[in-house]
């Protein structure tokens, strides 16, 4: 720590000159903040800095304090006593760079207070900026400028743009954590050595949440530099870390809610199981406990999912995520800030610096999967000096609550997970050598290798790998290449594909979704969701509320709708992927198993080890209970214990379920390898999947777990990423992930068709080009865990991993994280629950469109249908039920002429008018449910049930089956 790092207390502002101090009292601050009184003055001293802390802990005052006060001052921004009288900037002297999409409305205004206060000309420049902005800013650039990383990619290229950045001196990196994971911070830290290669050196700040690997990220942020002597050695630049500990001020409780009456009437009401209703009304209760609330989720489904629950039960809670429209989100933010909502119910959109106003609760619904993700997101509430922040997980599973109480006792004891970075990204480098002619025209390539490896993602990039992005940059017509020279220049690509690729998040084609009442737009739907599911007539829920399509505009991207009021609509399946559990997270749950088992095994209950367990975990012991409950339970089934040290094998018909807690990306990579070796072994293909505390395989009945055994005893550790390699190339995985970087290098265009193309022959024609190793090496990165797997099957081959076979499926084993369960419909449906589907049938309404005469046809409620419908006009009881939007088949019908679709929907109908010929308003009922046809009709009808509740829990698992299917389309 530099001496600057030591001065304390109110040192802190008087490292900032008088001008700055003058605002500091106008504005009412007094005392400086824990993470101000740190950073400050190393910040004031040109250092470069990285500031940890949580979220609202005044880190931007900390940065830009400084940073004013430098450029009022005219100070060097590295303390260099020759340049101590180098004034003021003329051009743009310092960039606040965000990864927001939509700059904090709250962190702009306090800027530009500060900015008016000192007379600094404070701006803010994205892609929604005017151009008269744009141009204005180029003529004129002001002193501080807001800005993107995306931005700063198209300000280098323009010309008066460099000029008023050649006198840039300081870049403060806000929510660095979030860029340091990603391809776009890999992409941010090449354009901050662009910057540097026109301006020269200037200081670095960053902000950032808690990390596990704070140096590494200070490294990210400042770069490498060479060796004065110019030795390929290369060496930090230096980055004083500012850390403080967001466990020390934070609170966690872990709650599994007991079930009670009202959760039982509640059930009915909501279409729901007990349980899930439980959690519902535990978390209703908890907003209302409280002023101000926060409802963190994993995902956007079960944003919309639960938040449509809390809209039926009329209770003051809003739902924000990032695939609502901007004026949606703000409407809520704002109806929160002012205090109409009392809750918001919302996923990591939330985690960054977004201004919603005081919080002083955050609730986790499930296990927020990481330890840096839970101190993020908890640290959102009660940032008032002194104040402790309080977080409740709610949780629903043994599985889900000993991992919450995993990461809950990590987090408060700072065990925080690595950023993961990107390193080598060969298709940023591709996009960053464009964006270097873009700047210069033409550059030698030497030099601009040695730009690039200055970035620390690249800081190991061979220059005979940089030589092969080079020729493929080439080959696809983006950059030109004078060999005598050793001179790349630009070509007439170059332009085109920059622009059109400023940002490394990949193209994902979204659908607007507007209300055709009020025609505003509410949202987006993912492409995929739109085509797989998305068809007149259906309903889904958006905005924690009920809509049905009404048209589907495919040249306009819209989707309109119309709200509606119907407790059964299917929840939106949203792209993005599940997050990982970390193989510490996991092995710690294994741990838990490993403890608490020999207390069971020698006659202790399961409330006494829950009182045990409750001395280190943040939980009443009847949480614990439900945590130890399948652990007691493996007990007594007298069935060996898969623990951190013990992997326990179960087999059963095809199945086989590998007990191993070392978290998904581990799990996933073992899946991966062990499906495609047994296979190899089989000549059949084997089934795979894996969660964090398990890998399953379906397999040929020729395999059992001894098959699988010989396979983790026999594999070579030091053979898993050839092997890996050799089997990704079938997966869908890499071809999706190859479109991606395809796209990035500007080499899918050639082998498109009428804007399609065959992924096989993508991957085919990108074979050994480092367009197919970057995709390769971003699955290992994203998906997979290489090292950690074969360090795996070595400590399994050398027996300090246990390898153990149970002789059936153990409770453990078959009571995995039950991520299918839905809000909507239960697993298993009491009698309220039964009768609320009943009555919802009931309600809805059919049209009954006679098949002999085709000139009857009456849309009714299901309930005024008579037992033997029959059409008036001819008495046939040949009687088609429709659903209530099926006009065309209707008119398909009734059409002499017929063309293919309406071939299609006349046999569809005659099929459904036998089912009601033959089965009467039975049958109407079970074509009345969400996603039932003549087909699915048929199979119901087929059970003969005698029990009427019976035949309405075979619609419900059909409905189940229906809103699951969308997981298989995604």
């Amino acid at each position: 720590m530099s001496d600057a790092a030591q001065v304390g207390g109110m040192d802190a502002f008087a490292a900032l000159g008088e001008s700055v101090r003058a605002a500091l009292s106008e504005r009412g601050f007094s005392t400086p903040t824990e993470p101000q009184r740190r950073a400050i003055p190393p910040i004031a001293a040109g250092e470069n800095a990285l500031v940890i802390a949580p979220t609202g802990t005044g880190k931007t005052e900390t940065a830009m304090l400084p940073v004013f006060d430098a450029l009022v001052t005219g100070r060097s921004p590295r303390g260099d006593p020759a340049d101590a009288d180098a004034g003021p900037p003329e051009g743009i002297g310092a960039l606040y760079v965000t990864p927001l999409r939509a700059l904090n409305r709250d962190m702009r205004g306090r800027l530009e207070w500060w900015g008016e206060y000192l007379d600094l000309d404070v701006q803010v420049r994205h892609g929604d900026t005017t151009d008269y902005q744009r141009t204005k800013q180029a003529n004129d650039p002001p002193d501080v400028l807001v800005t993107t990383p995306e931005t700063v990619q198209a300000m280098l290229t323009g010309e008066k743009l460099r000029e008023g950045l050649s006198d840039l001196r300081h870049v403060v990196v806000d929510e660095v954590h979030e860029l340091a994971a990603s391809k776009r911070g890999a992409q941010f830290t090449v354009a901050m050595e662009r910057l540097r290669a026109l301006a020269g050196d200037f200081q670095r700040i960053g902000l950032s949440a808690t990390v596990g690997d704070p140096d590494e990220v200070g490294r990210f942020l400042t770069g490498h530099r060479g060796d004065v002597e110019g030795s390929p050695q290369a060496s930090d630049r230096g980055c004083e870390i500012l850390e403080i500990d967001a466990g020390a001020d934070v609170e966690f409780d872990v709650v599994s809610p007991e079930v009670t009456d009202e959760d039982e009437r509640l059930a009915g009401e909501l279409a729901t199981s007990a349980d899930v209703a439980s959690h519902v009304r535990f978390i209703r209760d908890q907003v209302a406990d409280h002023e101000s609330t926060l409802v963190f989720v994993n995902t956007r489904q079960t944003a919309e999912a639960l938040g449509a629950r809390f809209t039926a039960l009329d209770a003051p809670i809003g739902v924000h995520h990032g695939s609502l429209s901007k004026d949606a989100r703000i409407e809520v933010e704002d109806a929160f800030k002012s205090g109409e909502l009392d809750g918001l119910v919302c996923t990591s959109s939330m985690e960054l610096g977004i201004d919603v106003g005081r919080v002083d609760h955050v609730v986790q619904y499930n296990s927020p999967r990481e330890v840096a993700r839970l101190l993020q997101r908890v640290g959102r509430a009660g940032h008032r000096r002194g104040e402790t922040s309080h977080g409740t997980i709610v949780t629903d599973n043994p599985d889900d609550t000993l991992e919450a109480l995993a990461i809950a006792r990590r987090a408060a004891a700072g065990e925080v997970e690595d950023a993961g970075i990107h390193h080598g990204s060969l298709d940023v480098v591709a996009n960053q050598i464009v964006g270097l002619l873009m700047d210069v025209g033409e550059i030698d390539a030497r030099e601009a290798y040695e730009l690039v490896t200055g970035a620390y993602p690249f800081r190991d990039l061979a220059e005979g790998t940089f030589r092969d992005v080079v020729r493929q940059l080439s080959n696809n017509r983006l950059v030109w290449v004078d060999e005598e020279r050793d001179v790349l220049e630009k070509s007439g690509g170059t332009w085109q594909y920059f622009y059109r690729n400023l940002s490394m998040i990949p193209d994902e084609e979204t659908y607007d979704v507007t209300d055709i009442s009020s025609r505003h737009q509410i949202g987006t739907l993912d492409e995929r969701f739109v085509v797989n599911f998305a068809a007149p007539g259906e309903t889904f829920i958006q905005r924690g509320e009920m809509w049905r399509i009404n048209d589907i505009d495919d040249e306009e991207g819209t989707v309109n709708v119309s709200p509606i009021e119907d407790p059964a609509g299917e929840v939106p399946s949203w792209t993005g992927q599940e997050i990982p559990v970390p193989s510490a997270v996991a092995a710690e749950v294994g741990e838990m198993r490993g403890v608490a088992e020999p207390q069971f095994a020698g006659g202790a209950d399961v409330e006494s080890v829950a009182r045990e367990f409750a001395a280190r975990y943040p939980a009443e012991p009847r949480t614990l209970e439900v945590g130890l409950s399948q652990v007691e339970r493996q007990v007594e089934a007298d069935a060996p214990m898969p623990t951190d040290d013990r992997v326990v094998l179960e087999g059963q018909g095809r199945s086989i379920t590998l007990n191993v807690a070392r978290g998904h990306e581990v799990n996933r990579t073992l899946g991966r390898l062990l499906s495609a070796l047994v296979g190899q072994r089989t000549g059949s293909s084997v089934g795979m999947d894996a969660d964090p505390y398990r890998v399953e395989l379906e397999v040929p009945t020729s395999v059992d777990p001894g098959t699988v055994i010989e396979v983790l005893e026999e594999t070579d550790p030091e053979h898993v990423e050839a092997l890996l390699e050799l089997a990704l190339k079938r997966s869908d995985t890499l071809k999706f992930t190859l479109t991606h970087v395809a796209a990035k290098f500007g080499a899918l265009k050639p082998y498109q068709a009428d804007k399609r193309f065959g992924a096989d022959r993508l991957m085919a024609a990108l074979e050994d080009t480092p367009v197919f190793d970057e995709a390769v090496r971003e699955v290992f990165h994203t998906e997979l865990a290489v090292e950690e797997t074969a360090d795996l099957l070595q400590s399994i081959q050398s027996g300090d991993l246990e390898v153990v076979t149970a002789r059936e499926p153990t409770p453990v084993g078959t009571g995995g994280r039950s991520s299918g369960r839905e809000f909507l419909v239960p697993e298993n449906a009491d009698a309220s629950v039964i009768q609320t589907i009943k009555e919802r049938i009931m309600d809805d309404r059919v049209i009954l469109l006679c098949l002999h005469c085709h000139e009857w046809n009456h849309t009714t409620k299901v309930r005024r249908v008579r037992e033997t419908p029959r059409c008036p006009n001819c008495e046939s009881t040949r009687v088609a039920a429709l659903n209530p939007w099926a006009e065309e088949t209707v008119a398909a019908v009734r059409a002499d002429e017929k063309d293919e679709e309406q071939e299609r929907l006349t046999k569809r109908a005659f099929r459904a008018g036998s089912l009601v010929q033959a089965h009467g308003k039975q049958a109407v009922i079970a074509l009345a449910a969400r996603g039932v046809g003549p087909h699915n009709a048929a199979r119901i009808i087929a059970k003969l049930r005698e029990d009427e509740d019976d035949f309405y829990r075979d619609i419900l698992a059909q409905e189940r089956q229906y809103a699951r299917t969308q997981s298989f389309w995604d």
